[in-house]
């Protein structure tokens, strides 16, 4: 099977699957190519309320295919890992929530791809690590950011420095995943939480998502977008009449 990145749209959740299994899901330099247009793509699908990354079968992602850091498949004068933070960069900013499910390894590439998005869940078993200095490649100074971001200088530091992997427990502690599930359950998890995701308010959500990320000079933009939206009316009435609200706002390609 070639390398590739799968997707399905289904009940407002759009899922994405890494599928290299032939190297335990490393992405290539084309799969580091193709996901910001996919994304892209969904973010404008109407239809698509949350987003779910995961890997196919029992193992997320291992990283970079190593072979393919040879391959130019960036833009002229690229540096090596353009490619991958384009790719990191297009998840983080993608207008509507995203989980990443995780299984197995999560490593290096894999790493970067889950601390883009907004919430990870892990099996039981799943193991973390973010491996540039077994390569001698400098991690790009907006995944150290973001890492930091996580899981505090110390840890991030720890993992950076050392590239030893860390447990789905040891994970959960430094807040590199939210929740850790027993084997067999994290699909049944991911579905449970995503209908929640997906009957709230995508107002509420895109603003939360902005100011977490740090956008606090876009408090007149959001009170701009509540007061036109409907949605505070609607969630007051349904919360009264004791029914669930139907939100209606929802988000451009870009955000709100």
């Amino acid at each position: 099977m070639e390398p590739q990145l799968d997707h399905t749209v289904a009940d407002g959740v759009a899922t994405v699957v890494i599928s290299n299994p032939a190297k335990r899901n490393a992405m290539t330099a084309g799969m580091w190519a193709a996901l910001p247009g996919l994304l892209e793509r969904l973010a404008a699908d109407r239809d698509v309320r949350a987003l779910v990354l995961t890997g196919a079968g029992d193992t997320f992602c291992a990283g970079a295919d190593i072979s393919s850091l040879r391959e130019r498949g960036g833009e002229p004068g690229d540096a090596p890992q353009g490619p991958a933070v384009r790719a990191e960069d297009a998840l983080a900013a993608f207008p509507k929530p995203t989980l990443a499910a995780v299984r197995g390894y999560c490593v290096g590439g894999g790493g970067q791809l889950a601390a883009a998005c907004d919430l990870r869940f892990a099996e039981d078993g799943a193991a973390f690590g973010i491996t540039p200095a077994k390569l001698g490649i400098v991690y790009p100074a907006s995944s150290t950011r973001r890492l930091v971001s996580l899981v505090g200088p110390s840890t991030a530091k720890y993992l950076l420095f050392s590239g030893e992997l860390i447990d789905a427990e040891r994970a959960l502690r430094t807040g590199l995943v939210d929740e850790v599930l027993p084997r067999g359950e994290l699909d049944k998890r991911v579905a449970e939480f995503t209908r929640v995701l997906v009957s709230r308010s995508q107002l509420t959500q895109a603003a939360a998502k902005e100011f977490a990320d740090g956008r606090d000079d876009r408090d007149a933009h959001w009170a701009a977008q509540e007061r036109g939206s409907g949605d505070t009316a609607e969630g007051v009435a349904a919360f009264l009449e004791r029914r669930t609200p139907r939100f209606t706002w929802t988000p451009g390609p870009t955000g709100g």
